[in-house]
């Protein structure tokens, strides 16, 4: 089984765009908001620098409805 991804705040960023997020609003502190209108999903993304929890990128996933594997596929560019 592969380890799980490690990613920064711009990777997270490209792979939402891919999957048709935009960014919503300023929610408090440093994080997010970002919506899909198709479907109405929403997810908040923390604007940090440096690489993201882990656990934080698990909740971030489950609001894409995607796995770790589909991330790293998209993150590339497949």
């Amino acid at each position: 089984m592969p380890r799980f991804p490690v990613a920064k705040y711009r990777d997270v960023i490209r792979v939402a765009k891919k999957l048709g997020f935009s960014f919503y609003k300023m929610a408090k502190g440093d994080h997010e908001i970002w919506g899909r209108p198709s479907d109405g999903r929403v997810a908040i993304i923390p604007h940090q620098s440096g690489d993201l929890k882990r656990k934080t990128l698990k909740s971030i996933f489950e609001s894409f409805q995607i796995s770790p594997e589909e991330f790293l596929k998209l993150k590339k560019g497949k």
